[in-house]
């Protein structure tokens, strides 16, 4: 659902999430369950992306959530505790603008889960609307100071450092509209059908390698995208969307290649949240490590000496998103 996206392709600009009300039959404010199941995973998906500190600003009390408490955390880097050096950090705009410095315009005040402090940013940006903030490390060790930031793209810790930053959630109408409506210029240059009647299997000491015909694809892809079908597989969406024109059974043309990653699976079917685990642990090696090697090559020689601080993790402390609140 695009209403949850944190930034437009740009970075630039921030989305703010627009959470209205359904009223019942009675004209009450009450929230409503939702009757459409990709609403309902949608909201669901977008909760789970949200870093622990922001949710009450951005999810209000909604049936659709009453068990979000059950969900395991993600614990993802963008869900920064309250004591992290974080370089970057997720923040909501506040009501409110800075006292400015340097002579420079007052800036609007964002909260980023830091205790007792909000972040003056460099910039003006309407109230309730999430944005990625950048922050020099320093700020966190010189007590009495106000905290300056800037707002920078949410690609920008994956960019800088392959930091890992979250994902956005988006609704497609149909299976071409999949395709169609891709947030990219140009679209996606590697799309992956996995099903278990693939022609290509990730078990195959071969794949992704220079001996197999995938591999020019994968070294060079900027966009990729991973399709996985229900229970019955990508052929019975295909079969279901009439705009597509073509047959379940030519699936295969749709997609650059036609993998099989579970070819061992041992079961008769592997549902969709088991096959999303299975695929992204299985492809993402293979896709990762060409595309890795490129950008380190590419960093190295336009900025050997430039390190990104990297976030500090500690095991030690209970997850914030375990709270018995939510």
């Amino acid at each position: 659902d695009d209403n949850g996206d944190k930034h437009d392709e740009n970075g630039d600009n921030t989305v703010s999430k627009d959470e209205k009300q359904k009223k019942n039959d009675d004209g009450n404010n009450k929230m409503q369950p939702s009757v459409d199941p990709h609403a309902f995973m949608a909201r669901v998906l977008q909760y789970c992306e949200c870093p622990q500190y922001l949710r009450r600003n951005f999810f209000p009390m909604h049936p659709d959530l009453q068990f979000a408490g059950l969900l395991a955390p993600l614990d993802a880097p963008h869900h920064v505790r309250a004591l992290d050096r974080s370089e970057f950090r997720e923040g909501v705009v506040l009501d409110k603008l800075g006292n400015g410095s340097d002579g420079s315009q007052p800036g609007s005040l964002v909260y980023c889960g830091i205790r007792n402090q909000n972040v003056e940013i460099d910039r003006v940006l309407s109230a309730g609307i999430r944005c990625t903030v950048q922050l020099d490390p320093k700020v966190y060790t010189t007590p009495g100071k106000s905290i300056k930031g800037k707002v920078v793209s949410p690609s920008a810790p994956r960019e800088m450092d392959g930091t890992y930053w979250g994902y956005t959630t988006r609704m497609a109408s149909s299976l071409k509209a999949i395709f169609d409506e891709a947030p990219f210029p140009g679209g996606y240059d590697l799309k992956i059908g996995t099903s278990e009647r693939g022609d290509k299997s990730v078990d195959d000491e071969r794949f992704g390698t220079t001996n197999s015909g995938s591999y020019e694809t994968i070294s060079t892809f900027k966009h990729a995208i991973i399709v996985l079908g229900g229970v019955a597989g990508i052929e019975e969406c295909v079969d279901a969307d009439e705009t597509l024109g073509i047959s379940g059974n030519q699936s295969k043309s749709l997609f650059d290649m036609w993998v099989n990653v579970c070819q061992f699976q041992g079961s008769r079917t592997i549902r969709t949240e088991e096959a999303v685990l299975i695929s992204l642990a299985r492809l993402r090696p293979i896709l990762f490590s060409k595309q890795l090697t490129k950008k380190k090559a590419s960093a190295q020689s336009k900025n050997s000496d430039k390190l990104v601080p990297a976030i500090d993790f500690s095991d030690e402390s209970m997850s914030d998103e375990s709270s018995d609140d939510e």
